[in-house]
């Protein structure tokens, strides 16, 4: 089942199966000509196409079942995020009863099997809290990670022990993941790292640090990238991945760190102090971290991509608003031939990305995406994030650089979105190798 409360009481049981079911047929299928002529009420509208581009019911890439899950992820954001958005900017991070409360709704783990503790729906069905929390403009909750970052890697990778060990927990939102990629000397360049795992009779030992970690602060487990082979032909062919869990002798998370934007989520320092590691710790074969992360950094950059999708949407829907609303020279601003060509460019460029995305989305939940389109994919929507952030602040005017604007916390939290998961100039590196490769 997708959720363990709330679908439940919307849809009958098993409508994950039948959720599934239709998605697969929807996205395997090719229209036919009386399909084409269906009348316009059965045809699903592009968000461009609606009154509203966050309107519910639109997107040919999903369906009822998918929209009833949507109904029930907005209503969450509304009733359980937003109105603690403000008090988690002031504390750093969410609560605990946040991310539980996540779990019992059936919003974390959404595609990962069944079997190994998830809830067995696709990446479809996961893009959708990912849509709905840039609608909601609370960037507190640190899920896409955790759910479509860290337990990937785990359901992949790890024994069976580790599977029973994290992922049911995680699923419930009991036990928090993050990532360590990024050191202070080391960003988009992986093979740069300096922390070190150094063999130890049958144990490891754990030394360096990270930086930049979401939700570092409040992790229970971390996936820790370390060097296993510092004589390794490469660097990236002595590089192994490790779990580390809060609690470990040696493991000190740092000071949470004050940021620009996302002020809710909690990003941390992490160190490493001889941290002793049994070998049951190591996720994956030894020395195989490199070819592990190259695998399922595509799908990290398309959940930026996704969710820089959304904030756009979001971002014109409430410029709209706004301009409708204010008042100069006598007549609301929306009646300014100027304001009026901005808005039309800024939809024009938006419809265009989502058009881009969602095609993206659907080969992603199909056959998965290759590493030069979920670069693509990254670069171009998180700059386009950045240029319709800044454009929607000019058209608040002052008013647009007041905290108790959204749109205020939505341009603040773009800034960072072409910076991680890899630069947008590492990106750009990523698509010319397979544009000028032999």
């Amino acid at each position: 089942m997708l959720s363990k409360m709330a679908l439940n009481a919307l849809r009958p049981a098993g409508s994950l199966r039948k959720l599934l079911t239709s998605s697969a047929r929807l996205l395997s299928s090719t229209p036919s000509a009386d399909t084409a002529r269906e009348s316009a009420g059965s045809v699903r509208r592009e968000p461009c196409e609606s009154s509203s581009m966050l309107d519910i019911g639109t997107r040919r890439i999903f369906n009822e079942d998918h929209d009833i899950f949507r109904q029930t992820v907005r209503r969450f954001f509304q009733e359980h995020i937003v109105p603690y958005q403000e008090q988690w900017e002031v504390d750093g991070q969410v609560s605990r009863e946040c991310w539980e409360k996540a779990g019992e709704m059936g919003l974390l783990g959404i595609a990962t099997p069944e079997e190994h503790g998830g809830l067995g729906g696709d990446f479809l069905t996961s893009s959708i809290v990912l849509d709905e929390q840039s609608y909601s403009n609370c960037s507190g909750p640190g899920w896409a990670l955790h759910s479509d970052i860290v337990m990937p890697y785990i359901s992949h990778y790890g024994t069976k022990e580790q599977i029973d060990k994290f992922l049911p927990a995680m699923t419930a939102g009991k036990c928090i993941g993050a990532i360590g990629m990024t050191e202070p000397g080391a960003g988009s360049d992986l093979q740069g790292i300096r922390t070190n795992a150094k063999k130890d009779g049958d144990d490891y030992i754990l030394n360096g640090s990270k930086v930049f970690i979401t939700n570092g602060y409040m992790s229970d487990v971390v996936i820790v990238v370390a060097v296993t082979n510092p004589t390794a032909k490469t660097a990236a062919h002595g590089i192994s991945l490790f779990l580390v869990e809060e609690g470990m002798k040696g493991f000190i998370k740092g000071k949470k760190l004050k940021k620009m934007g996302l002020k809710a989520q909690d990003t941390a320092e992490l160190f490493f102090e001889d941290v002793r590691l049994p070998k049951s710790a190591l996720l994956g074969q030894e020395n195989r971290g490199f070819y592990y992360l190259m695998n399922e950094l595509p799908q990290e950059r398309l959940l930026i991509g996704i969710m820089a999708m959304a904030s756009c949407e979001y971002m014109f829907e409430e410029t709209r608003k706004y301009v409708k609303e204010r008042k100069a020279f006598g007549k609301t601003l929306s009646k300014l031939q100027v304001i009026q060509h901005k808005l039309a460019e800024i939809k024009t460029e938006t419809a265009i990305g989502r058009a881009f995305m969602d095609q993206c989305l659907e080969i992603h939940n199909t056959r998965g995406l290759d590493s030069s389109t979920a670069s693509m994919a990254k670069y171009w929507a998180s700059d386009l994030q950045n240029k319709v952030a800044d454009r929607c602040v000019q058209l608040h005017g002052g008013w647009g650089y007041m905290q108790e604007y959204g749109i205020c916390r939505a341009y603040t939290d773009a800034r960072v979105q072409p910076i991680y998961g890899g630069s947008n100039e590492i990106m750009k590196e990523l698509i010319a190798r397979q544009v000028v490769m032999d």
